[in-house]
């Protein structure tokens, strides 16, 4: 077992010459800020409905746009096929989306909110919407429009960066 403390990188005289830290990176940054995030939400959701956050984020996409293929929902909600595809037979179990063949590409299904599926979300909308209100009064009312822009971006710009790496260019 090693005997080296938490803060190691301070204790032996590294931590204010490093040329990355942690704290003050960016990417880093932003995982905390959207994991606290999630943890929190996901608590409401998890609580109230026993579901989970690939559930959630299958059933607020079919809320929002009434029938999706699971393609098409893990593309607007960024969940791997196969997350969306347990989340939404978990969903079909309970009895809160359906599923209708679509005939001209028998692969792929069209699904949509059951009516319990339909009182869920409307159930949680309301709560979700209030999360994010007291979670963004904290930026200052002139500001949120600048901080929208900026988290566009910054979305924006992690998309293409993503897709380049994806190529295969990095970062050189």
């Amino acid at each position: 077992m090693n005997n080296v403390p938490a803060d190691d990188g301070a204790a032996m005289g590294r931590g204010d010459s490093a040329p990355l830290k942690l704290e003050q990176f960016l990417p880093y940054r932003l995982n905390v800020v959207a994991s606290l995030v999630s943890q929190a939400l996901s608590r409401i959701y998890a609580e109230r409905h026993g579901i989970g956050v690939p559930e959630w984020r299958v059933m607020v996409t079919l809320g929002q746009y009434g029938m999706m293929t699971g393609k098409a929902i893990g593309g607007h909600s960024h969940m791997h096929k196969t997350k969306v595809s347990r989340a939404v037979a978990l969903l079909e179990k309970r009895k809160l989306v359906t599923r209708r063949a679509n005939r001209s590409d028998l692969r792929e299904s069209f699904l949509a909110l059951t009516p319990a599926g339909r009182a869920m979300y409307d159930d949680l909308a309301p709560i979700a919407l209030d999360f994010a209100n007291r979670l963004s009064e904290v930026v200052d009312s002139a500001d949120r429009a600048a901080f929208d822009r900026a988290v566009d971006r910054l979305t924006e710009r992690s998309a293409k960066l993503a897709a380049e790496f994806a190529k295969g260019k990095g970062a050189g």
